[in-house]
């Protein structure tokens, strides 16, 4: 398709700005806010310009745009386009509707050798006016900036004194073509065409096809967020499965009302669906960006970190790794269970701090081929993101090799290798000064506890974590605060900011049960005693006044 000139004139617009991000310092990969924040005038602008003027290789370099198609996603595009066509960007890659995945927008940056992403996105928080919105930034590896570029980027808000956008008529989204804005050109192309290629290159999807034709039912929600469109047509398309496989499927600007959060507490119809059913033999959720999985079968539900270690035990099922793993790592939040999986195989196991330009170092450096973490986030080599659809697809192309149950796959898995019962307990919007002094007082009281009985076992050690990155050799400390107990338990508390209001305290618990223990309990009750230890000890009621996390999983 030739292409379009959008206008004879295109007038460079030099906006004057008071800076709006005194003491409002993005993350890690980018700005995560609330809906109304980004609507402040100039607001969107002003970290936008931040960004251009900052990644290097804008002036004359390609550059990958799309969002999860919550509100403001096609404002946010349009702004992009104008704003990076100023700043000379020789070509913008976006999509139709604006929709691209996360883990698509990382493929897409690797195979166009682009010098970056940007994602409109706020992940797995909830969408619409009075919900939230972000701006993501990823490097030219396809995966999260480095904190180095994210830190270069908030010094740049704090000078700003004017940003630069073009006035053009806007780019339409409805169909793919190519157009041109000065020196610019855009390119607006299916993001999942090259997204399903990627997937037929890793899978057996003819394999997996006659499995599911087998009276093997399959539901997938995708939480009226940005998968839906991937799903039909891989799931629905390529894999045949019947006409409304896919649960809402179409991404809506305020997710439906959905939480695009693929956990039992916000994807519970699903979890309903396969938990107290019995016509589905399989479901699966993704988050808002599509990053994110849950897996279910029926009447059973499969915990993140046990989903990592079972794809590591499993892996050669899938021909792009039909030749074995040459390492693994998790998130230290994350249960240890592939670490057991890693030492039967003969692998590398690394642990690194919750954040995946962790494991995108060591996949640039070739030590490992997959990765994962507790919050449902799970990858290889691929892409260097963490991919919710993919993971959907490795555990059908495992069950279809083995043909059996998801529950009959656990039970065989527990069986060879132990099970680390394990549940992360949220307690959600806490007032952030009361957050940070409990978190305080249990930092504080680490050094004195160890030796001491926790939970009917002694404490080996306690500290917050600190990772020696073997790539790049950075030091990352006070990553979260450990407990480990001389029976192989742990308890590890997290304060998290991904929320836009208050702060998150995260406590993680791990109890690990040998092959020929009792398999078969009730991870919450396997824990209670470890739940009771850490509530006592960190006052956690007491001080938050919460009797129960707002999310168990």
């Amino acid at each position: 398709m030739s292409s379009k000139e959008l206008s004879s004139e295109h007038k460079l617009v030099r906006v004057c700005l008071d800076n709006p991000f005194t003491d409002q310092k993005p993350g890690t990969s980018g700005l995560r806010k609330s809906t109304k924040h980004f609507q402040q005038s100039n607001y969107l602008e002003s970290f936008v310009e931040a960004i251009l003027q900052t990644l290097p290789g804008i002036e004359g370099g390609v550059l990958v745009l799309g969002g999860d198609g919550r509100f403001g996603n096609k404002h946010g595009i349009d702004v992009i386009i104008r704003m990076a066509a100023a700043h000379r960007v020789k070509k913008i890659i976006t999509t139709v509707d604006g929709i691209l995945s996360t883990p698509a927008a990382s493929h897409l940056i690797r195979t166009e050798k682009a010098v970056g992403g940007i994602i409109l996105s706020a992940s797995h928080n909830s969408g619409g006016p009075d919900g939230d919105f972000g701006v993501k930034i990823n490097g030219p590896n396809g995966g999260p900036a480095a904190e180095s570029l994210t830190d270069a980027i908030y010094a740049k808000t704090t000078k700003l004194d004017q940003y630069l956008i073009l006035n053009n008529e806007s780019i339409p989204l409805d169909n793919p073509g190519t157009y041109s804005i000065s020196t610019t050109n855009i390119e607006v192309i299916n993001g999942i065409d090259a997204y399903v290629e990627l997937m037929q290159k890793i899978f057996d999807l003819d394999q997996i096809r006659d499995f599911l034709s087998n009276d093997f039912l399959m539901a997938f929600d995708a939480l009226n967020a940005v998968t839906g469109p991937y799903a039909i047509r891989l799931f629905e398309g390529l894999l045949g499965t019947p006409s409304g496989t896919v649960r809402n499927g179409v991404p809506l600007e305020d997710f439906g009302g959905c939480h695009p959060d693929p956990n039992l507490t916000y994807a519970k119809d699903i979890a309903s669906l396969l938990l107290e059913g019995q016509d589905y033999a399989f479901g699966a959720a993704c988050d808002g960006d599509g990053d994110r999985n849950m897996i279910l079968g029926r009447k059973c539900f499969v915990n993140p970190s046990d989903s990592l270690a079972l794809l590591t035990a499993n892996a050669t099922c899938a021909p792009a790794y039909s030749n074995g793993l040459v390492g693994v790592a998790r998130s230290m939040p994350t249960s240890s269970a592939v670490d057991v999986v890693a030492k039967a195989l003969g692998i590398d196991c690394f642990e690194t701090p919750t954040g995946w330009k962790f494991f995108g170092n060591l996949l640039d450096s070739g030590q490992i081929t997959l990765c994962g973490e507790e919050s449902f986030g799970t990858g290889s080599n691929h892409v260097r993101e963490k991919d919710g659809i993919w993971a959907v697809l490795f555990w059908l192309q495992i069950l279809a090799r083995k043909k059996c149950s998801v529950q009959t796959l656990m039970n065989q898995h527990w069986s060879r290798f132990g099970r680390h019962y394990y549940s992360r307990h949220d307690y959600e919007s806490i007032a952030s000064e009361k957050a940070q002094d409990l978190y305080t007082r249990v930092e504080s009281l680490l050094p004195s506890i160890i030796g001491s009985s926790f939970a009917s076992n002694k404490v080996a050690a306690a500290d917050n974590f600190t990772y020696n990155d073997p790539v790049d050799g950075s030091i990352t400390n006070r990553q979260g605060l450990r407990i480990l107990l001389d029976d192989g338990s742990r308890v590890v508390l997290r304060l998290s900011g991904t929320g836009t209001q208050g702060a998150t305290l995260r406590v993680y618990l791990e109890r690990y049960i040998s092959s020929n223990g009792n398999l078969t309990q009730d991870p919450q009750k396997a824990l209670a005693e470890l739940i009771q230890a850490i509530d006592s000890f960190a006052e956690i009621t007491k001080r938050t006044g919460m009797k129960r996390p707002t999310v168990i999983t």
